[in-house]
């Protein structure tokens, strides 16, 4: 049950505002003030919550949803070069600008069109009392990680016990949504996450660690990270890193602009791994993992989100287990396009006898095929084999080494007909000629 007019406060701040005309308070250099409905405390103790140096002297700050500008504004004197962001053109933050002889670099931007390709990363970015106005909360929250170098300062409602009495909300990862109007008359504020739902959110957007820095009268101050703590200097050692893999199609090719997860096996016996000591990174960006899981030998599983905001290429992942040292580095392929020229097949052969040109399916149903010009980044999920026309399942590939041809097995079904037959492989737009093998049953 909500607690009666439990919203009351937003409808007292949207009075306040229009009488006042300033959300933030300002001190002017002439020595005026701006009385605003956030008062120059508020706003102090609010950034104090951060773990933001008082010098930013060679940073880069975004601040997001920035309004009249008091965080931007307070970032540059702290010396930062600072990008503030808005999905409306507030005269105000002009007004303020251009009083304070401002260099910050104000753009009409919302939230969603955040990426590195066109604001590059900042050290610091500011999240401050705008999550909550937001109809798609976690897919903002990846587009403020992806552009977040270091740490991102997020400043959101949450919900409380006098919110929901007894309905036990602060203890419950759950969120409320508004349709319209609810949370205080505002059209605008469409969710309201419990203070753990919060936490779960930032960690599930690629953030590696998400610390509690307070709780004040309406919000909840979250400092999230984007790396692990730094190893120690005496850091056991690291956990051997078996295989790296995309966690459907196995391959080693991933698309940034879908929800996709790595899979790592690895072998550690100084510490039993689990979701909380298990720290995986790609090129330095640590992400929580989702699950992790013991397998069979000895091995365990750990998957985790793709790091939001990597750029197209080769990247290294890497793992540790709680203040161990990082294993050796295996490499996935982000948003690397297939070309594949001049495929050849160079030799063919049964998986089990090994008798070129030739397969017994009395004896087992893998194929081996040696492939010359397959791209680095060609896998099991995007190299396709035809037995005729039919497409065969690839098991195995055999992973890139000096430019030499390439073994791939695949499963040959145990109706494929009996004698010589053609087999192709394709990969992206490159299509090798065909071989021949001897079929027998």
């Amino acid at each position: 049950m909500q607690a009666p007019n439990a919203f009351a406060y937003v409808e007292d701040w949207n009075r306040r505002l229009a009488a006042k005309g300033w959300w933030h308070s300002f001190e002017l250099p002439d020595g005026r003030t701006i009385d605003g409905v956030c008062d120059l405390a508020g706003l102090k103790n609010r950034i104090a919550q951060f773990p933001i140096p008082g010098d930013l002297h060679g940073k880069r700050v975004l601040d997001i949803g920035a309004w009249d500008g008091w965080f931007s504004f307070e970032m540059e004197r702290r010396g930062a070069e600072v990008v503030a962001i808005d999905c409306w053109d507030n005269p105000r933050f002009r007004e303020m600008h251009a009083f304070l002889g401002s260099r910050v670099d104000y753009r009409v931007l919302d939230v969603y069109e955040l990426s590195p390709a066109r604001m590059g990363r900042f050290d610091i970015v500011l999240f401050m009392g705008v999550l909550y106005h937001l109809k798609h909360p976690l897919l903002a929250l990846e587009r403020v990680c992806s552009v977040t170098g270091e740490m991102a300062a997020v400043d959101s409602f949450v919900l409380k016990e006098e919110h929901r009495p007894g309905a036990n909300v602060e203890q419950r990862p759950i969120m409320e949504f508004y349709e319209t109007s609810e949370f205080g008359g505002q059209t605008d504020n469409w969710v309201g996450p419990s203070l753990p739902c919060l936490l779960a959110w930032c960690r599930t957007a690629g953030f590696a660690r998400v610390e509690l820095r307070g709780m004040l009268a309406h919000s909840a101050c979250l400092a999230c990270y984007r790396h692990w703590e730094a190893v120690p200097e005496s850091a056991p050692e690291p956990p051997e890193l078996a295989d790296v893999f995309h966690h459907t199609n196995y391959g080693v090719n991933f698309n940034s602009a879908l929800d996709e997860y790595v899979t790592c096996w690895f072998s550690y016996s100084q510490l039993k791994p689990d979701i909380n000591n298990v720290k995986p990174e790609t090129d330095g960006y640590g992400v929580r993992p989702i699950d992790v899981r013991p397998l069979e030998n000895g091995l365990w599983q750990a998957n985790f989100k793709l790091p939001p905001g990597l750029p197209p290429g080769w990247h290294s992942v890497r793992l540790r287990v709680g203040a161990s040292a990082r294993s050796d580095a295996r490499k996935i392929a982000v948003d690397l396009p297939l070309g594949a020229p001049g495929l050849a097949i160079t030799g063919i052969a049964d998986g089990y006898t090994w008798q070129p040109n030739q397969m017994d399916l009395r004896k087992g149903d893998s194929l081996a095929i040696w492939v010359s010009s397959l791209p680095e980044n060609a896998d099991r999920n995007n190299i396709r084999v035809y037995l005729h026309s039919r497409k065969l399942n690839v098991i195995y590939v055999e992973k890139e080494a000096g430019g030499r041809p390439r073994q791939i097995n695949v499963q040959v079904p145990e109706f494929a007909p009996a004698g010589a037959v053609e087999v192709s492989v394709k990969v992206g737009d490159g299509e090798s000629g065909p071989a021949v093998v001897e079929i027998k049953r």
